[in-house]
């Protein structure tokens, strides 16, 4: 195998150190901002000492995407396609062979092998990527294999992290060595352009800030510009107003985790003329977007945090740490010198965290002790997380659980995982879904618990855009059962299928337009219903005899109050099943 490292990455002129590093260290910590070629040129170094040979590589990348581009670049660059020496593993896509020496995964995948592989034999280096981004997945990683590498003397670990903190991960690994590889060649200059300015009058909504910025870098002169939104709506709405200003020679592409991979991989194709690429986090550390010289920053996200007194974990827009939005701005330095426009002020910049909070601190621990308790891991507050959390939040963790019968109630030190909590950790959804899917077997109505904990488990797939929310409420009035928004979930699930099964793939796709319902977000669903149907027959569930759901001549049917009062499950008790989200599980690849 005949290595070669490109000449224009920085992380080429270090890669004898690092080499030298890795051979001679079981941990080491790589410092670098995204651009650097960390991501695609570690895996080949690992390869060039060897270590290929015992064991995999394997890889973890904090999202889908970047999984499946990296192990792309590191398969072209080893002049092998995916699925030979590299390949990649993400949920509902497995593209590794007998032959694969280098696995990319996502870190929830690495955390279910965790499961079935305690000692991670198959392994013998793991690439912790992107581990400044602190998710729930990472820090419970991280926190695992502190207490695995004196077990496993002979497992290599390497941790890649923006330059940020990385003296805390070289501390939590007993002062590992730290190597800093450089990312930004070029300057970048910053410019704030607020919404709300006092000093002149100024006050504009976030869609016209941004075609506002468009219009100020077209006459910076030729470039790419990348714009970060908090979402999908953010980003279909930046579109279509700068679709109206009908600018010339300019291509308009969406980035975010739901597209589909062939959507997602337009951004790396060449292109000619100009490119606005609108995209949520996804593109602030994965993955470097090639050709950009310019930015703008709309400054906020989509954070998961859960709220102690509601019960609830929630997906608020916040503003972004300025670590995020450092990261942002260092986007448009790669290829020459670079403009970023901040739509916030600099004093409001300022006035941020230097970091984003681990994920850890602002979510539901529920999922984390029973995946501990599972795993015969101990005590929350003795396992070596990075940051250790809140008591409070541990008790509200614990709490639930008992609620759920996952655990024997009674003091923390002698509380014990029940028959019934080894079944619920198998399953890849929130606790609270999962004790439905369990608890439907015994009424007899798992297949209709399953499309509804599935779709509890994503986001609505039902849209309303501005301007069309009176149709679309019509279109989606058709599913609606007047005593249970559960049973409504379940209309639209059998009209799906039952079109699916009539319509080729683009047609399908065309009604979802048409009815004003999110493609990406429904096949979400299907999949995750197909793998919770797939585990739960595993763990001996049975499906029960197939729903009473009839069409009726308009193509859809409310259920019956004659269908539902013979059935086991009365509609109220399932509307009042708690409310959950898929973030903050660990083992849910992303």
């Amino acid at each position: 195998m005949h290595l070669r490292y490109p000449p224009q990455l920085p992380i080429t002129d270090r890669k004898d150190e690092i080499v030298a590093a890795i051979d001679d260290h079981q941990v080491v910590v790589l410092a670098g901002e995204t651009g650097s070629g960390k991501s695609t040129q570690l895996p080949k170094m690992c390869l060039e000492l060897g270590l290929g040979d015992e064991g995999l590589i394997g890889h973890t990348q904090p999202r889908r995407l970047a999984a499946r581009t990296v192990a792309e670049r590191v398969a072209e660059e080893l002049g092998t396609t995916v699925g030979e020496l590299v390949g990649y593993t993400v949920r509902f896509t497995d593209r590794v062979g007998e032959q694969t020496l280098v696995k990319v995964m996502t870190d929830g995948i690495l955390l279910t092998e965790i499961q079935r592989d305690p000692l991670l034999r198959r392994y013998s280096t793991l690439i912790v990527d992107e581990a400044h981004e602190r998710s729930l997945n990472i820090d419970f990683i991280l926190g695992y294999l502190k207490q695995l590498l004196p077990r496993r003397p002979d497992l290599k670990l390497v941790i890649t992290s923006a330059t940020i903190d990385t003296a805390r991960f070289a501390a939590h690994f007993g002062d590992a060595p730290v190597i800093e590889v450089s990312g930004r060649t070029y300057p970048v200059e910053v410019r704030y352009r607020p919404l709300v300015d006092p000093d002149q009058s100024l006050e504009r909504d976030q869609t016209e800030a941004v075609c506002e910025a468009v219009e100020e870098l077209r006459a910076e002169g030729p470039g790419d510009v990348l714009v970060f939104l908090s979402g999908e709506r953010e980003i279909h709405d930046t579109a279509d107003a700068l679709r109206a200003l009908d600018l010339p020679g300019t291509e308009l592409l969406p980035l975010y985790a739901r597209l589909s991979a062939a959507e997602q991989h337009r951004v790396f194709q060449p292109h000619a003329g100009r490119r606005i690429v609108l995209a949520t986090n996804v593109a602030e550390t994965s993955l470097t977007v090639p050709g950009i010289r310019y930015v703008v920053d709309a400054g906020t996200a989509r954070v998961s945090r859960y709220n102690r007194r509601t019960k609830v974990q929630r997906l608020p827009i916040e503003p972004v740490s300025q670590a995020a939005a450092n990261q942002r701005a260092g986007r448009c330095g790669r290829v020459a010198p670079g403009i970023c426009i901040r739509l916030y002020a600099e004093d409001d910049f300022e006035a941020r965290p230097p970091f984003t909070e681990p994920e850890i601190l602002r979510t539901n621990l529920a999922s984390v002790i029973l995946q501990m308790e599972s795993l015969g891991l101990g005590e929350v507050a003795e396992f070596p997380f990075l940051d250790p959390p809140d008591a409070r939040s541990v008790k509200d963790g614990v709490t639930l659980l008992e609620e759920l019968g996952a655990l024997a109630p009674g003091e923390q030190s002698g509380r014990r995982l029940t028959r019934l909590g080894r079944r619920l950790a198998q399953l890849p959804v929130d606790p609270r879904l999962g004790r439905m899917v369990l608890e439907a077997d015994r009424h007899g109505c798992v297949r209709e618990v399953l499309v509804i904990a599935a779709a509890l488990s994503i986001q609505d797939p039902r849209e309303r855009p501005p301007g069309k929310q009176q149709v679309a409420d019509q279109h989606h009035a058709r599913f609606t059962d007047p005593d249970s928004d559960f049973l409504s979930l379940l209309n639209l699930w059998h009209h799906l299928r039952e079109r699916q099964r009539e319509l080729s793939s683009n047609q399908f796709r065309r009604l979802c337009r048409d009815e004003f319902l999110n493609h990406l977000r429904i096949r979400e669903w299907m999949d995750i219903y197909s793998q919770l149907r797939q585990v739960a027959g595993g763990l001996g569930v049975r499906l029960g005899t197939p729903s009473w759901w009839r069409p009726t001549a308009s193509g859809h049917a409310p259920w019956p109050a004659s269908s539902r009062s013979g059935s086991s499950v009365p509609a109220r008790t399932w509307s009042s099943a708690p409310t959950a989200s898929r973030h903050g599980t660990p083992g849910a690849a992303r």
